[in-house]
């Protein structure tokens, strides 16, 4: 939901009317093939068979002739909430979900023709919502009358105070004279099972309860099905909407003798787009080399049939090992997502040369020697590919309560299509990736002071993932550490070399399993925009440039401009959105929620450096009187 320039405020349409034309616009012809992109990890991990780029809006004189495709496509919004309060008399009034008017008229201070007054109609601030993801307008007569049927049709109106509250706004019914404020709307207990917008009712003791509503669908009638309690609120409330997003960084498929070029083609425009096209007519076992051939023309040109067909046979393959969960909404730090990061940490750990993925290792035998204890592998990569996929949404709570395909679900009206597609889009930059010492993380993360160091952050999330209804997460040490360690480093390199910290992000890489351990952290930049494509950060890896970055860093994080409190928080309980930090805040670790993967949660820079009082609990115990690190 958005509120566009003169106030109005839209919902994004779900993505049955995507890539279609408004209708005096049908001349030209549409090709939804020419957006799409492929990302062969995240189709399997979200089972979808395509992602699409949303349609960019074109216009023929932009794009040289009338006779190309895909011309004033849009994507749909509808306008909502469809209740309405009049600036000067407060009356409420209701307009359809496809209402065109920039500017609605008060019917009945238009029927009043006062002189010199003529009030407009602006959308009420307050709607109702469920953790199930459904939306709908106030129930303003249901609200007022304390009834889920109220015979009284009175005209209502909404009444303000001009105070800061709820309470200081009510909604009154002219006819039968009920007046109720608003106070109450949004509370609830911390389970979700009770709610005051539910347990309105005075007599009958029956609950409201959500009926399924989806305006984003056009369905403002509910379809029925759901049975969660409301709550209301405002309609800019952080709580209304949380985006569900999968990222994934582009790793080339395992081939038997496969060309990697071709099959990276294979992923992009044309051939995507006729891939798709081809799959949903023959279907995809049934694509021949020379059928591909037929309707690529030129994109083919120069290739033998019989390396183009061992191309399809990789392309058919999809490898499902990455599927570590059920649930594709899985993030670093639980255990299910450690397969889907496994593969790219043993990918970025390894020379690569393909056109979307450039890894080199950095000579570790040149760095400085105080630094090598700590570090195990360097690896400059000076190109990436990272395709971000929007798979739902969800209310109330950050984390969508839904199974993947009933999230699918809810985007689209007529049904999950056979071959369904999710909206992505994808972003190129360079990155850093930093593997520390497996050795010396396994035998710092035994140390009894470091593990009751950590001890209140596991206690503080599991708190935090019984209110907010979260998912299970193993608060490590060396969680703690890779994040930490990410957050300062990002925090220097924003001084060193250009970027700000908005266009630099972490990725983190950590399991404690025996088998498969994981401690690293890619730091890169993938903003859309010249900040990826500036070389800067892939320098700032080389040895020479890295230890004065890393030194600097660390020297930084020992001292707090909001020390001794920010360094003393952990004894009284830790600090930050849900305690969920310990010397960690906005003077010394915290940086845009856009680069952080936890939402600036889960930092401590003890960890890294240790306290005044017990320096051998940092990672990076020690210093000189340069503040370098040393072993």
């Amino acid at each position: 939901m958005i509120t566009v320039p003169g106030g109005m405020s839209l919902l994004c349409a779900g993505l049955d009317h995507w890539f279609e034309q408004e209708p005096e616009k049908t001349d030209y012809p549409v090709d939804p093939k020419a957006f799409v992109i492929n990302e062969w990890r995240l189709q399997r991990l979200l089972g979808v068979h395509s992602f699409r780029l949303p349609p960019d809006f074109r216009k023929e004189r932009a794009y040289h002739g009338p006779d190309l495709a895909n011309q004033y496509l849009t994507v749909p919004f509808l306008r909502f909430p469809t209740w309405y309060v009049c600036s000067g008399c407060e009356y409420l009034t209701q307009k359809p979900l496809t209402t065109r008017q920039r500017r609605i008229l008060c019917p009945r201070c238009e029927a009043a023709k006062e002189p010199g007054r003529v009030p407009y109609l602006q959308q009420v601030p307050f709607i109702a919502f469920c953790k199930r993801g459904h939306l709908r307008d106030f129930p303003w007569k249901e609200w007022v009358h304390r009834s889920m049927s109220p015979e009284c049709d009175g005209d209502l109106f909404l009444k303000t105070s001009g105070g800061s509250t709820l309470f200081s706004t009510s909604v009154r019914c002219e006819k039968c004279g009920a007046r109720r404020t608003l106070g109450q709307i949004s509370r609830a207990n911390d389970d979700g099972t009770e709610t005051d917008l539910s347990n309105f009712l005075d007599e009958s003791g029956a609950k409201f309860l959500c009926s399924g509503h989806a305006p984003w669908l056009g369905l403002d009638n509910g379809r029925g099905e759901c049975g969660e309690p409301l709550r209301g609120g405002r309609r800019n409330a952080a709580n209304v909407y949380y985006a569900q997003t999968q990222s994934a960084i582009y790793l080339p498929r395992e081939s038997a003798g496969a060309d990697h070029e071709l099959l990276r083609k294979f992923d992009e425009q044309p051939l995507a787009g006729i891939l798709e096209a081809l799959s949903a007519e023959v279907g995809e076992e049934n694509i021949t080399a020379g059928l591909l051939q037929l309707f690529a023309g030129r994109a083919l040109d120069g290739l033998d049939l019989d390396e183009v067909e061992r191309a399809l046979e990789t392309w058919r393959s999809h490898p499902a090992t990455d599927s570590a969960s059920s649930d594709p909404a899985v993030k670093v730090g639980r255990k299910p997502a450690a397969g889907f990061r496994l593969r790219e940490f043993d990918v970025l750990r390894t020379v690569q040369v393909q056109e979307d993925l450039v890894v080199r290792p950095a000579d570790m035998s040149k760095f400085d020697p105080h630094v090598l204890p700590y570090l195990r592998r360097i690896n400059l990569v000076t190109r990436l590919r990272e395709t971000r996929v929007f798979t739902g949404f969800s209310r109330v709570y950050p984390e969508s309560p839904l199974k993947p395909e009933e999230r699918r679900a809810q985007l689209w009206r007529k049904g999950v299509p056979e071959r369904p597609w999710l909206p992505a889009y994808v972003v190129r930059g360079e990155g850093l990736f930093i593997e520390l010492a497996e050795d010396r993380v396994r035998e710092w993360e035994q140390r009894t002071a470091v593990r009751d160091r950590i001890a209140p952050l596991a206690k503080h999330y599991d708190r935090l993932q019984k209110q907010r209804h979260l998912g299970e997460k193993a608060v490590s040490p060396r969680f703690v550490l890779c994040h930490t360690l990410a957050h300062v480093l990002i925090n220097q390199l924003t001084f060193e070399c250009g970027y700000s910290s908005a266009s630099l992000r972490e990725r983190l890489y950590v399991s404690e399993d025996e088998e498969q351990p994981m401690a690293g952290l890619l730091l890169y930049t993938a903003a859309g925009d010249t900040d990826g494509t500036m070389g800067g950060l892939v320098r700032m890896g080389r040895p020479g440039l890295l230890e004065p970055v890393l030194d600097k860093a660390l020297d930084e994080a020992r001292w707090c401009s909001a020390d001794p409190v920010c360094m003393e928080s952990a004894a009284r309980g830790g600090q930050g959105p849900d305690s969920c930090n310990l010397a960690a805040c906005h003077n010394c670790a915290l940086l845009p929620e856009t680069a952080c993967e936890e939402f600036n949660r889960f930092l401590d820079r003890a960890l890294l450096v240790g306290t005044p009082d017990e320096e051998g609990l940092g990672f990076f115990e020690g210093g000189d009187k340069d503040g370098a690190v040393s072993a």
